[in-house]
């Protein structure tokens, strides 16, 4: 049984040209049939479930919901989990979205982690992006948050933005810190299929900026980010001591996790599952007591040797050797070459990235593969 629950809100404002996660315009009367199924759901999966550890609330753009949704949504799952007395609540928002009012109403649900969609303190980055705020909103955002009593504070910062430059980027970092997070997820800006983005990038209209000059903001977001007491733990996150995020980690490592929602994975007894992505669909199917999976795969072996790689690679201490032995792996002498390119070393008995490997981690990850004869 699992001690992880991730819910998923799939709607927003307006989607912005890079996103490719499931999200529809914001719609008040199906957001709310929504919430009704998805408590549905909530209620046929409680037997998965044990004491949470933590609830992550993604979206889309989950502080779009109106506080009375909220407070349903908050009873269901207080009816039918057990909580940690510890428990990790987190609810992304975006700026644009935050008042007092709702945040003082979560908090007082028991959400003690926010995750702010910051992306840049640039106004002209904003608008590339497409996002519905401003650097102002941001920052009354923030303020709004941590008056609300909210420690956990954790924002997202994108790089790589057409049209950034590395002095934009370096002030963004630097206004980040200033408002004293938690936590910093800082995301290279990739282009994905079926994006307005890509299509932009295809067409021309838009220029990513070049390899270099990519790979000079993410060292300067190591380099500052550490040099300000952030843990980098994961290749794009960091943390101040005590303040990983408790919820991604667990998928990092593998661990088991229910996904309620329209679109959301779950992984439970080595099956991995899909929900719809069909919003009314999904409602449908719950309320004729059905559970909206379209897909399920169990994960063989190999699979999941795959998966402890390219999952475990990620944290910056990486993977226990003893655990990789357990798969039937001989890491030390598949990776000698690896390591004397300096793209892997061998630390505290855990196989981990460099910084040259961190960099070009999906590269370094299959060359392991290969040589570890893994397909």
């Amino acid at each position: 049984m699992t001690e992880f629950l991730y819910i998923h809100f799939p709607f927003c404002i307006k989607k912005c040209i890079y996103c490719d996660f499931l999200s529809v315009p914001y719609d008040k009367s199906l957001a709310s049939k929504y919430i009704d199924a998805l408590c549905l759901e909530l209620r046929m999966r409680k037997h998965s479930v044990s004491k949470l550890k933590a609830i992550y609330i993604g979206g889309g753009t989950p502080s779009l919901l109106p506080v009375e949704r909220f407070k349903h949504l908050f009873e269901c799952v207080r009816n039918n989990f057990c909580w940690s007395p510890s428990i990790e609540i987190t609810v992304e928002a975006n700026p644009g979205t935050i008042s007092e009012s709702n945040v003082n109403e979560l908090v007082s649900l028991g959400v003690n982690r926010m995750s702010i969609g910051v992306q840049s303190f640039n106004d002209a980055e904003l608008k590339t992006l497409g996002r519905v705020h401003s650097s102002e909103d941001a920052e009354r955002a923030i303020h709004t948050v941590k008056n609300a009593g909210v420690r956990n504070l954790s924002l997202d910062l994108i790089y790589g933005i057409p049209g950034q430059t590395i002095e934009t980027w370096k002030a963004s970092a630097s206004e980040a810190v200033a408002f004293s997070p938690c936590h910093i997820s800082s995301y290279e800006l990739t282009p994905e299929k079926n994006t307005p983005l890509y299509k932009s990038i295809e067409t021309h209209q838009i220029k990513m900026p070049d390899e270099e000059l990519v790979l000079e903001m993410y060292a300067h977001a190591i380099q500052y980010f550490t040099n300000n007491g952030f843990e980098h733990y994961e290749i794009s996150n960091f943390a101040l001591p005590e303040f990983r995020c408790i919820h991604n980690l667990n998928y990092w490592e593998r661990g088991e996790y229910i996904g309620a929602g329209a679109g959301a994975h779950s992984f439970i007894n080595d099956v991995r599952s899909r929900n719809t992505q069909d919003i009314h669909q999904y409602i449908e199917m719950l309320n004729m007591g059905l559970i909206p999976e379209v897909e399920s795969t169990k994960i063989d072996k190999a699979d999941a040797i795959k998966e402890f790689l390219f999952l475990g690679l990620r944290k910056t201490e990486g993977i226990s050797l003893a655990q990789a032995e357990d798969f039937g792996l001989n890491i030390p002498d598949a990776c000698t070459e690896l390591i004397e390119e300096d793209y892997l070393r061998i630390k505290n008995k855990n196989l981990r990235l460099t910084k040259k490997g961190l960099p070009v981690s999906n590269s370094v990850i299959v060359s392991l593969f290969e040589k570890l004869e893994i397909r």
